[in-house]
């Protein structure tokens, strides 16, 4: 909904913390779920870890919104919907949270989100909280084949049914 999207910036960016540069972390260098890879595409440059480490709100909102939110179209999906797909797309890329919800719809599976998919989501038998349960248990199975669950697994369970949760309560 195009009105969540401030309230979903809220959200991930209290999942996603401040600066980490964990060794077994494939993204690498990270400041409020920003790595340093989209920043530098993000500004056209290599950067700095000072300035990953002080990384402007308005970049980080910008990048959330352009790179996240519109390629999810995060306007246009059911609140709740929105918010798992959001946080997925942050964690996992736009195009894997698009293929998970598409795989379980019976929409066509191109990791982009358009009118036929909307509509598929809308139109889900076991409706809009029945998405999010689906959305969430998918997310779940696909941390569970990553090769680095054992390191990051509690902490992507946690954050997934957290964002259950929060998307349940986005219905009311």
């Amino acid at each position: 909904m195009k009105e969540n999207f401030d309230h979903c910036l809220k959200l991930v960016l209290e999942h996603e913390g401040g600066f980490v540069n964990h060794p077994k972390d494939p993204g690498g260098m990270t400041n409020k779920g920003i790595t340093k890879r989209t920043y530098e595409k993000y500004l056209g440059r290599e950067v700095t870890e000072d300035e990953m480490r002080n990384i402007p709100d308005e970049d980080v909102k910008d990048i959330y919104k352009k790179k996240y939110w519109d390629k999810i179209k995060g306007d246009d999906l059911p609140s709740g919907v929105d918010w798992c797909i959001f946080d997925f797309a942050v964690n996992a890329g736009p195009s894997r949270a698009a293929r998970n919800v598409q795989q379980f719809v019976g929409a066509s599976i191109d990791g982009v989100i358009g009118a036929k998919t909307i509509n598929r989501i809308t139109q889900y038998p076991a409706g809009i909280k029945g998405v999010i349960e689906t959305y969430t248990a998918q997310r779940s199975q696909f941390y569970r084949k990553l090769k680095t669950y054992n390191t990051f697994g509690k902490g992507w369970d946690r954050r997934t049914y957290k964002t259950r949760e929060q998307a349940i309560e986005l219905l009311y």
